[in-house]
């Protein structure tokens, strides 16, 4: 069992990561003041930065937790008995990710930041490479229990289901009638086409 304390450092830290995420999500990086995380976050500029020292720095504490989130959700998915299967759910439940404001304008935030921060764009890169990483993982364990067209190369169709996972949250930023939790069944049909082509 953990001390009070670390776990109330814990409950602090991850208190003022969420409030960045929304504060950036919101107003954009560069908008973002420290005094507007605080306010979120309800606590002090001592406490903020004790934890952070700059702004960057709990920028770059976000990206480096988004990477935690996706190495344990692959591991989950690659524990599944049917890879397929598992594959088909967790793209639903990027559908239902991209329905939220806040964390598709972080994700946006986070890329076009990329391009302009040396650190940023190593961190995502990262984060990047674990998901297509366990995408392939799981394109290797369907094709070992034959659910897709043999011969596939797991890490060019992991490469892209990335892309159309990136084009889902691209096209929830710019196109404000698309809905994509209704659109999950079309990703999935998309998708086993990917693996399967013509195979009924």
């Amino acid at each position: 069992m953990r001390p009070a304390n670390h776990v109330q450092r814990e409950a602090r830290y991850n208190a003022l990561l969420d409030a960045g995420a929304r504060c950036i999500a919101e107003h954009g990086y560069m908008a973002t003041r420290t005094a507007d995380i605080c306010l979120i976050a309800q606590m002090s500029a001592g406490n903020l930065f004790h934890y952070f020292p700059s702004k960057q720095a709990l920028l770059l504490a976000l990206i480096a937790r988004e990477g935690q989130q996706i190495q344990q959700e692959m591991e989950h998915l690659l524990q599944e008995q049917q890879p397929l299967e598992a594959l088909m759910g967790f793209l639903l439940h990027l559908c239902q990710l991209a329905e939220d404001p806040h964390y598709t304008g972080l994700a946006l935030e986070i890329a076009a930041l990329s391009h302009r921060d040396p650190q940023v764009c190593k961190l995502a890169r990262h984060n990047d490479l674990l998901l297509r990483e366990g995408l392939a993982a799981l394109v290797r364990q369907a094709n070992d229990l034959g659910l897709v067209r043999p011969g596939l190369c797991a890490e060019q169709i992991a490469n892209w289901l990335a892309v159309m996972i990136d084009g889902l949250f691209a096209r929830v930023a710019v196109d404000p009638q698309f809905a994509p939790q209704t659109q999950g069944p079309v990703l999935q049909e998309l998708a086993l086409h990917l693996l399967q082509g013509n195979r009924t």
